[in-house]
């Protein structure tokens, strides 16, 4: 018996001495900086190993800091995907993708040229490029994207109020959703009711639109907020009914839905800039000053 207890102290020091070092380097990192300049970041997101990637508008480049790193280093290089004025990137560990907002700047005025706007996808291990998604005619800004259950990806598109869908398996894009009330259509996520939720940047509302039994857009539903949002930019789902935002006016806020109506409770106020969002473990990154993501503790409640 004195044997088995031994082996057990043993064995739970073992256990002690490896975990807290992994403790230390979460803790430790409070930031992700990216080791760039003029970089411009526009949007966050992370991996479930803990690695956080970030896009560039300016430059077009893909960041990557390896999981516990607090430096992201260019990892999918613009000149070498094709890349330009990159918004959105989402990682999904489910398909072993990073999907990437592309948008073209060679256009009269810096405008996105048509054809060249597009979703893209990659890699998430490798970078290698996979996929390219043009956006349909008219295409305005891809902004930012979220993935439901079935696979299929929503895709919103600024200044020219549409949403649109990647059903599995498909080639092409289609237009989804498009609605007046969708001017500035910014941040996109899904909750467990397999609604797709969209902010609007500009107006600082927050809508639902139902997705009907044959998988088409229904009417849109405006959701009063607790209190108003300002320049409300990445969303992000955490939770079954939750929903986390970035704003810009310095905030980061969870969003609690109970039916037409969002709770927002404040998590951290004063975080200049803030654009996008993306949480990882217990800690919400929160893309600042577009140049660096800053942890913030977080845990849903």
């Amino acid at each position: 018996m004195r044997r088995i207890h031994l082996l057990r102290r043993t064995l739970l020091a073992a256990v002690t001495f490896a975990l807290v070092p992994a403790l230390v380097g979460a803790q430790a990192r409070t930031e992700v900086t990216i080791d760039d300049t003029g970089v411009q970041a526009e949007s966050v997101t992370s991996s479930q190993d803990g690695a956080v990637y970030f896009g560039s508008t300016a430059k077009g480049t893909i960041y990557r800091a390896a999981p516990g790193a607090a430096q992201a280093e260019p990892w999918i290089q613009a000149s070498t995907a094709g890349l330009s004025n990159t918004l959105g990137v989402l990682a999904d560990d489910k398909t072993n993708t990073l999907w990437v907002c592309q948008n073209n700047t060679g256009g009269r005025g810096g405008a996105p040229v048509v054809g060249q706007t597009a979703l893209r996808s990659f890699d998430l291990r490798t970078g290698a490029a996979k996929g390219t998604y043009p956006f349909p005619s008219n295409g305005g800004v891809c902004n930012d994207m979220a993935i439901a259950a079935d696979g299929t990806v929503y895709v919103t598109e600024s200044f020219n109020n549409r949403v649109h869908r990647l059903r599995p398996g498909a080639t092409a894009l289609d237009v989804w959703a498009t609605d007046p009330q969708l001017a500035g259509v910014d941040g996109v996520a899904l909750l467990a009711d397999g609604a797709v939720y969209v902010n609007t940047f500009f107006e600082g509302r927050l809508f639902r639109i139902p997705v009907n039994a044959d998988g088409s857009a229904g009417a849109l539903v405006p959701i009063e907020t607790s209190m108003s949002l300002t320049r409300p930019d990445g969303l992000r789902t955490v939770g079954p009914h939750t929903l986390i935002q970035a704003e810009g006016q310095g905030r980061v806020a969870e969003l609690t839905i109970d039916g037409n109506r969002a709770n927002v409770r404040v998590l951290r106020d004063g975080l200049t800039g803030a654009t996008a969002v993306t949480v990882n473990g217990d800690t919400a990154f929160v893309l600042v000053e577009r140049a660096k993501a800053v942890a913030v503790p977080y845990r849903p409640e």
